[in-house]
């Protein structure tokens, strides 16, 4: 790990107007929700015996026989990357060393990590939906439900590898199958939430614009750079007075348009984010 580049980073956080925080799957990874081995084995070995998964998500997307199995699978799926707390304390670390900024939060995770870490809710845009919620299939309407509560009942008194009937959810409005909040293709419900948070997502943008801004990418990979990333790299480049960060363990790089007014660390972030807090203290 290069400290100078850690230097170079804590200066830019201390210093800057704002910071946009964009954050990808490695910053979940980083704390510890991994979707294979030990843990994945932990919660689904009846599945991976079945039906010999390799990972949790790509058993997601696994066409089960009945609802009452695919709602088993889904429900622990959903309790474990969404209402438990992550295994390691990298969300909390990140709030301690933003806490005191002006800063907003662009996400594409869908386990809700930033909100349970103590992040302002007013200051989160999360992109892609909510492992929290849920939808219509079609959808009849666009509106999304807390998920929660019969999430538990799914897991409690789920019996081999199927929940009860009574418990499938199904949308009030049209009666059709619900399913996961989460952004896959054009059924994808943006509810009034949702749009509320882009709306004050743009508005930090405009009111920042031109100033010491850091935008600080960490863990956003090569699946959907159209979200973070190259609107992180274009914004850069178009205020001379940005600076971009991007910590990510084996893809850490910047364009070379922007590269003077870069800090790329090729390290796992939640190491990098308690090298900052030393060089903080």
């Amino acid at each position: 790990m290069d400290q100078k580049q850690i230097e170079r980073l804590s200066q830019q956080l201390a210093s800057s107007d704002a910071i946009v925080i964009g954050a990808g799957a490695g910053l979940s990874t980083s704390a510890g929700f991994t979707y294979t081995g030990e843990r994945f084995e932990h919660y689904f070995p009846d599945f991976i015996a079945k039906y010999h998964f390799s990972d949790m998500y790509s058993g997601g997307f696994y066409p089960f026989d009945t609802l009452e199995e695919h709602w088993a699978y889904w429900s622990r799926y959903i309790f474990c990357n969404r209402y438990l707390d992550a295994p390691k304390p990298v969300y909390q670390e990140l709030l301690s060393l933003v806490q005191d900024k002006d800063y907003f939060v662009l996400t594409t995770n869908v386990d809700h990590q930033f909100q349970k870490a103590g992040f302002d809710k007013h200051k989160l845009f999360y992109t892609q939906g909510d492992y929290g919620l849920w939808q219509c299939m079609e959808p009849c309407h666009q509106k999304t439900y807390d998920n929660e509560e019969v999430v538990r009942r799914m897991v409690a008194e789920q019996r081999d590898m199927r929940i009860p009937t009574e418990l499938v959810p199904r949308c009030p409005v049209c009666g059709k199958p619900m399913t996961m909040n989460l952004r896959s293709d054009n059924t994808f419900v943006e509810d009034e939430g949702w749009h509320l948070a882009a709306e004050r997502y743009d508005d930090f943008l405009r009111r920042h614009d031109g100033l010491k801004v850091l935008y600080l990418e960490l863990g956003v990979g090569a699946n959907t750079p159209v979200i973070i990333k190259y609107p992180f790299w274009k914004m850069t480049y178009a205020n001379q007075n940005a600076t971009y960060a991007c910590i990510n363990f084996g893809e850490a790089f910047a364009p070379p348009e922007i590269r003077n007014r870069s800090i790329c660390i090729n390290a796992d972030i939640g190491n990098v984010l308690s090298r900052l807090k030393e060089v903080k203290i």
